[in-house]
């Protein structure tokens, strides 16, 4: 018994104090040295995405929800992306709709939680969380974008694949906060298996008897069944749950499941929901190694994710590896 109890009091908690003097670096550290409670967690996702970065074997999947991309997160999660640190994205059609909406230049603006909805309906403006989105921002403006390039597509021919059509608007959209332009520019295949969950997917079916675009999604799963089963090791960042986090995992375990996972998510896990599921759970299906390295962060993404960017970045150079990806 006494083995087994200095076998796991080996590391103390350590105090420390702030001055506001301390780099983001600093930071980091003092959260692995106070462990409790979501702080050690914040600091082992980040050693957890160092590591998955530095093995060039990985295959890295960055997996997100499209609420995020309503806020100025979404400069961070592009930057991921440009910077070449994933190598495919899965998510929602709502981030294709705000993508594309604000990088055709549709603002968006502060709101807060507390407005009264129904007046915000009665002047066109719709309300996600506490960000406001002008109609005419929204749907029109996805519209607009979208109409105009199913045209310009179909003159070349009739049938694309999801990701390949994602490439094309990234091909079309100037802001360089763009999360669709950065994956066209990196050439990293955007997989949405909800693509009609949204105004975007929803402008194709309106458009089918009009325009005549056939979206293959078939040869999406194809292209990602490739990736999986072509992969020596698989990796995944994943923000938030529903459809995106599932659609990551689901593949996973056909490679025997993900050798690094890291959740950073908001939901519980008591009610049995795929979103609130630990990584222990997803080990039972095998959609995760036992063996894989993998930590659950509790928490807001708008304020962790940054922490923990700069922290796997802080590692990165600790351990005189690349800034970026591959």
């Amino acid at each position: 018994m006494e083995e087994a109890r200095r076998s796991i009091l080996k590391e103390k908690v350590q105090d420390y104090t702030v001055t506001g003097r301390e780099s983001v670096c600093e930071l980091i550290e003092n959260f692995e040295k106070a462990h409790g409670f979501m702080a050690g967690h914040v600091a082992r996702a980040s050693r957890i995405i160092s590591e998955m970065v530095l093995d060039k074997n990985v295959f890295k999947i960055f997996s997100f929800t499209g609420n995020l991309v309503a806020t100025g997160l979404r400069g961070v999660i592009a930057q991921l992306l440009r910077e070449g640190f994933f190598n495919a994205v899965i998510t929602t059609c709502g981030a294709v709709d705000h993508d594309i909406a604000r990088g055709v230049g549709a603002a968006y603006y502060k709101g807060d939680w507390g407005f009264d909805d129904a007046l915000l309906k009665a002047i066109d403006v719709h309300r996600l969380g506490n960000v406001l989105i002008p109609m005419e921002n929204y749907g029109l403006a996805v519209e607009k974008f979208s109409r105009k390039m199913f045209e310009e597509l179909v003159a070349q021919r009739k049938r694309w694949s999801g990701y390949e059509l994602l490439w094309e608007a990234g091909r079309r959209i100037s802001d360089d906060n763009s999360i669709l332009k950065a994956a066209f520019e990196r050439k990293i295949p955007v997989f949405v298996p909800g693509l009609y969950d949204g105004a975007f997917g929803s402008q194709i079916i309106f458009n089918l008897s009009t325009i005549g675009l056939e979206v293959d999604l078939a040869e999406d799963e194809k292209k990602l069944v490739e990736i999986v089963f072509s992969s020596e090791k698989l990796g995944a960042l994943v923000i938030g749950g529903g459809i995106s986090k599932h659609h990551t995992i689901w593949w996973a375990q056909f490679k025997e499941g993900l050798d690094y996972a890291v959740y950073l998510t908001t939901a519980v896990e008591y009610d049995g929901s795929l979103s609130g599921a630990h990584p222990r759970e997803a080990v039972s299906w095998g959609k995760i190694k036992p063996s894989g390295r993998t930590v659950t962060v509790y928490g807001d993404a708008t304020v962790l994710l940054p922490l923990i960017v700069a922290g796997f970045k802080c590692l990165l150079r600790k351990n005189e590896g690349p800034v970026g990806g591959t």
